[in-house]
């Protein structure tokens, strides 16, 4: 087992907490099919590590239908942000748990889909009565079954049915955009059947969840707090030396490092698989190493069995440095906020640096058997997010075109020349079913180019997609470098016949500097002039992060009044000639 504190010392730790301790604020509903006693106070505690105020709501034992069927309970008033659904396999099969071979093949498979209808039509009436995120768990699997050894001889067996009924709702849930799974068979193969289920506690008190297991269940859901709330870390620093190769290569020197097929350094090895594996899916990779840069260059770059090679690496810092000072360095190159990271490093003095002087940082304590650091990766909430889009999966490539312009822009001394040769081309795009999702992310995570900050979530999005008075697009913006993907929002409310507000407008930063605002702010002024609109009016919500759009409106011929920002489409607004823009 983890280590992992008890559930008596959870319930004691929140007592302690206040609800407005923290900016971060959240509202967590739970329903279940059994009792979760110290479940939402471990939860709460857990939250408040990670500077996060979580109010919770607890629904009555097995009251799950009740509140969700009814649009006067308990639940819709509290109306939570994340509402988790708790279902387990003996509520859900009743008397079929123990007897399923009583009725027929064809029985059991009637029974499932009857199952799966009977909470699709939940989720359904759910979804119409709130905009909350619902996360269900699908079923355990147990070892149990009547038929014994004779289980895996039987057609359409018990743990057949079970299975079914588990990919049966993960597959009418994937077009539900504010409908999650939540895999709790994965969560019992994790810790083990005999520790999560405890005879002694299911019988007492219907707790089908050992007490001791609820710590451990109230952590597997941080990571849908951490996405709810645009907490994502975007990119994961290593050290080199004894971080991602055994030795100092300094000392030992290429051939004498530990790294490959045989122990010590296939632990190395490993780690380099889950980091290219996380960077694959759009985390970032950068290095922050003191060390000879062509000693440790060299490794990265001839090593056979380097898994990660140096075009992973979105950043590289090999030199003599602080460590802190490179942090810096990575964050400003890179543009993103220095709560964006996590830092490995073997180094507990490196560790600690980083904590004290950039607490922002995530900086995890690294043991020192290397091949526990895969395990540290894993147990790691900081890279949750509900969806991977499309420029997920492309951002190391984005990143890396991105350095070749900064390095274009370093030798061009004059930036609109620089500008002009970029053959920068933005296209409009509407929403749709592959858009929704990468709108919504980056209104959750966008904070330097972002007029309002305002956070949307993908079924928020999908909404505003269908009103007819509201006008909502993103950008996808490409240059002679290659496509940065869609990097750009806007969201305008048609107010009245004379009047359209702009409630969102935002930029990714790595778009920023190149005028691509200037372009959608010409094609929102233009659909309304079509619509015959006299004022396009704006507000600027400063927070300490998106200073870099503070002069945008005054900048772009807005002018303030009363804290409103207009513009008077009665002027021209003028693009810059360097910019292609085209409409989806």
């Amino acid at each position: 087992m983890d280590n992992e504190e008890s559930l008596s010392k959870y319930i004691l730790d929140s007592e302690k907490l206040e609800i407005n301790n923290f900016n971060k604020k959240i509202k967590v509903a739970f329903l279940s099919s059994f009792t979760i006693n110290g479940l939402s106070e471990s939860l709460k505690v857990k939250c408040s590590k990670k500077q996060i105020s979580c109010n919770p709501y607890v629904a009555g034992y097995n009251q799950y239908n009740q509140e969700i069927l009814d649009k006067k309970s308990g639940l819709y008033s509290f109306s939570p942000d994340i509402t988790f659904l708790i279902l387990d396999t003996r509520s859900i099969f009743g008397d079929l748990f123990h007897f399923p071979y009583s009725v027929t093949k064809s029985e059991r498979e009637n029974f499932v889909n009857q199952k799966i209808t009977e909470i699709i039509n939940l989720i359904t009436k759910f979804n119409e009565t709130s905009d909350s995120k619902l996360v269900i768990t699908n079923l355990s699997l147990p070892h149990y079954s009547p038929h014994g050894i004779a289980e895996t001889k039987t057609n359409y067996s018990f743990h057949d049915a079970i299975i079914d009924f588990n990919k049966k709702l993960k597959e009418k849930l994937l077009n539900i955009n504010s409908a999650y799974v939540f895999d709790f068979f994965k969560f019992i193969i994790k810790h083990g059947e005999n520790n999560v289920f405890n005879f002694q506690n299911y019988l007492f008190g219907d707790i089908k969840i050992s007490l001791d297991y609820i710590p451990y269940l109230a952590n597997e859901f941080m990571p849908y707090i951490i996405s709810f709330l645009g907490l994502t870390k975007k990119c994961i620093v290593v050290d080199l030396d004894n971080t991602l190769w055994g030795g100092i290569v300094g000392e030992d020197g290429f051939d004498g490092i530990r790294l490959g097929p045989q122990p010590p350094g296939n632990a190395f090895v490993e780690f380099q698989k889950y980091l290219k594996a996380l960077s694959q899916r759009g985390i970032l990779l950068a290095i922050n190493s003191k060390n000879n840069f062509d000693d440790a260059i060299q490794v990265i770059r001839e090593h056979p069995f380097m898994i990660l090679t140096e075009s992973d690496f979105s950043c590289i810092k090999i030199n003599w440095n602080n460590k802190a000072s490179n942090m810096q360095e990575i964050s400003k190159e890179l543009n993103i906020g220095l709560d964006s990271f996590v830092f490995f490093d073997d180094d507990p003095i490196n560790r600690e640096l980083i904590r004290e002087s950039m607490p922002e940082i995530t900086t995890p304590e690294l043991p020192h058997d290397p091949s526990l650091y895969s395990e540290v990766i894993q147990s790691l909430h900081d890279f949750s997010t509900f969806q991977i889009t499309s420029e997920d999966t492309n951002r190391g490539q984005m990143y890396l075109e991105q350095k070749q312009r900064t390095e274009s822009q370093n030798s061009i001394s004059d930036i609109s020349e620089f500008l002009k040769k970029l053959n920068l081309e933005i296209e409009i795009k509407k929403t749709n079913s592959f858009t929704i999702p990468r709108i919504s992310q980056l209104t959750l995570k966008t904070n330097q180019f972002n007029l309002t900050t305002k956070r949307y979530h993908e079924d928020q999005i999908k909404k505003f997609s269908e009103d007819k008075n509201i006008l909502i697009g993103c950008a996808q913006i490409r240059d002679k470098f290659g496509d940065n993907g869609i990097t750009g929002v806007f969201i305008v409310e048609k107010t009245n016949y004379d009047e359209w507000f702009l409630d969102t407008f935002l930029l990714s930063c790595r778009v920023m500097g190149r005028e691509a605002e200037k372009a959608i702010l010409y094609f929102i002024l233009n659909e309304a002039k079509n619509n015959n609109i006299k004022r396009l009016k704006a507000k600027f919500i400063p927070t300490k992060k998106n200073k870099p759009i503070e002069n945008f409106l005054p900048d772009c011929q807005f002018y303030e009044k009363d804290g409103v920002w207009i513009y008077n489409l009665d002027k021209p607004f003028n693009m810059p000639d360097f910019l292609t823009l085209s409409e989806e």
